[in-house]
């Protein structure tokens, strides 16, 4: 019999091909810590790649969830275990420093949100109907797998069966309140969950992949507690379900680009919920006309039926079951879908509070101030949640979700964000998709070369520079004003009109003006290199406008096929 040999010395039993233009990655993935090997598709060289430890440092309660307490990632720390690449060649050194620079983006991410006792990724219908042996298993191998924010990053820990350090991580938003009806107390929550499949930010990631996941895909739960009693109603919103984008070129809307369109979608859809009713505020004329025509036709297929409601009653059992979801979507799924799932949201509530017997017939929820007011804001802070996840700013049109109506202060805050927007799209959303495709396990794990190696790219690529492009328009544009500040004075010193007598053989004819001019050559000069100077800035603001796209921040890592 063969004595078993040095664990350390162990073969690796299954490893993940990452396969990339200029790179093969070999990852292990059978349980061990050794680190992913590199392989050059150029000269057949080799590297180690080095890991990260990303931890929770901080945290704070946010309320409950069926019960149980509800934390909000306030802080996290990207930890490098990096110590074998100290001697690694300076190219190496500085691939993994712009990683490092990366996962720096992935600490500030917005809208984490953890339990230690509950599954938050599961609606409160699906959490009551897991059976007695799915409850006792660890919450990561009860949770959905869609809404597991940190499920590619728990993978190495799920190899080595460390379940007491799985924490199941959402990102969305979390938010409830209390409020009197008369003699009793209602409390509402209402809690998001982002769906990992598709994620990014608003310009680079749109629409539907071929597999029928849609980018910012949200499920939005509002659930109530109130004399024992448990009602909830589950929302969903995501981009339009169909191949296209919208990438980003310096114009405030980039073109929409629709190849063709993707069904599984609503299948996929049809499987988790049931019913489907579709609710499009995509605008029927222009660009977004084209993308409306598109997603009808490709509705005419999908029927839409009774959704309902969840209810339990006092003694835990069901009384009522959402047999579907109401899917809403604009082009963002931001904005018009936040205030149409917020009305939605209002009339359910209303309904089931009547259906408790806490309204009557007539009643509403604006007929209560400290109800309507709370629930105004829950919505509103809802979806400045989703938002800024997505777009980087809070929702525009809050003012109408928050008041009821549009004020002077909502308009003015709603044009600030869209400047902003226009900013973050064009010029930081490349680096923050980068991060976030890192932290999904949608990109290899390490800086591919491309990141390092700008210099190769041809054309104007190589050198494309919004801020020095920028720079020398306004260099340009500065010289001109200043050459023809030089000639201006001379103009007007020189400019006259004199009176002159028209005669004919001696004798005066009449009288007339002339416009005298003089210039002397200086102020040729002058004119000349002010129309030079002009020309250079009007030259390059037509090669920024006419190669956008060059000039804006892109996501920089190769897509891998995992």
């Amino acid at each position: 019999m063969m004595e078993k040999g040095d664990s350390s010395q162990k073969l690796y039993k299954r490893m993940r091909l990452w396969e990339f233009p200029d790179q093969y990655v070999v990852e292990p993935t059978d349980g061990s810590s050794g680190s992913c090997l590199e392989i050059s598709r150029v000269d057949g060289s080799m590297k180690l790649i080095g890991s990260y430890l990303l931890v929770i440092t901080e945290r704070e309660s946010v309320g409950s969830y069926m019960g149980h307490p509800i934390f909000k990632v306030s802080s996290m720390k990207v930890f490098p275990c990096d110590h074998s690449l100290k001697n690694t060649p300076v190219e190496q050194k500085k691939m993994e420093a712009e990683f490092s620079a990366l996962l720096n983006v992935a600490e500030k991410t917005p809208g984490l949100y953890f339990s230690y006792d509950v599954n938050i990724t599961l609606s409160a219908q699906r959490l009551h109907d897991l059976g007695d042996e799915s409850k006792l298993l660890p919450l990561w191998r009860q949770a959905d797998p869609r809404f597991l924010w940190n499920n590619y990053m728990m993978e190495v820990l799920i190899d080595h069966k460390l379940d007491p350090f799985l924490l199941p991580v959402v990102q969305g938003s979390f938010h409830n309140f209390q409020a009197a009806i008369g003699k009793d107390i209602v409390d509402v929550t209402l809690i998001a969950r982002r769906c990992n499949r598709r994620t990014g930010t608003r310009m680079w990631r749109r629409g539907a992949d071929t597999d029928g996941f849609v980018a910012n895909f949200m499920e939005s739960e509002q659930i109530i507690q109130l004399n024992g009693c448990t009602a909830s109603f589950v929302q969903v919103r995501g981009s339009i379900p169909l191949l296209w984008d919208q990438i980003v070129d310096l114009t405030y809307k980039p073109k929409f680009e629709i190849p063709r369109v993707a069904e599984r979608h609503f299948l996929d859809l049809r499987k988790k919920y049931g019913n489907v009713l579709s609710v499009d505020l995509v605008n029927k004329h222009g660009g977004e006309g084209r993308l409306n025509e598109k997603f009808a036709n490709a509705m005419q297929h999908v029927d839409g039926d009774d959704v309902r409601y969840f209810l339990l009653n006092e003694k835990d059992e069901k009384v009522e079951v959402q047999l579907g979801v109401v899917r809403t979507n604009c082009i963002d799924c931001l904005d018009r879908t936040n205030v149409t799932q917020s009305m939605l949201g209002r009339r359910m509530l209303e309904f089931q509070l009547r259906r408790l017997g806490i309204f009557d017939a007539e009643e509403t929820i604006s007929t209560h101030s400290n109800l309507d007011e709370s629930f105004k804001i829950l919505w509103a802070n809802h979806g400045d949640d989703i938002s800024i996840q997505y777009s980087g700013t809070p929702a525009l049109k809050g003012d109408f979700v928050r008041f009821g109506k549009r004020t002077v202060q909502g308009i003015v805050n709603d044009g600030r964000n869209a400047l902003m927007r226009y900013y973050l799209n064009n010029f930081v959303d490349g680096t923050k998709q980068d991060a976030i495709d890192l932290m999904q396990g949608h990109y290899i794990m390490s800086v591919s070369r491309d990141m390092t190696a700008t210099s190769q790219k041809g054309g104007i690529e190589a050198i494309a520079s919004f801020p020095l492009a920028l720079g020398l328009i306004l260099t340009g544009l500065f010289f001109a004003t200043l050459s023809l500040g030089r000639v201006m004075p001379v103009i007007n010193h020189d400019l006259r009109y004199e009176i002159r007598v028209k005669e004919h053989n001696g004798t005066p004819k009449g009288v007339y003006l002339q416009y005298v001019y003089k210039m002397v050559q200086n102020d040729v000069w002058n004119l000349l290199f002010s129309l030079i100077w002009a020309s250079i800035s009007l030259a390059i603001a037509a090669l920024v406008k006419a190669n956008g796209r060059m000039f804006c921040n892109r996501p920089r890592l190769h897509q891998s096929r995992r």
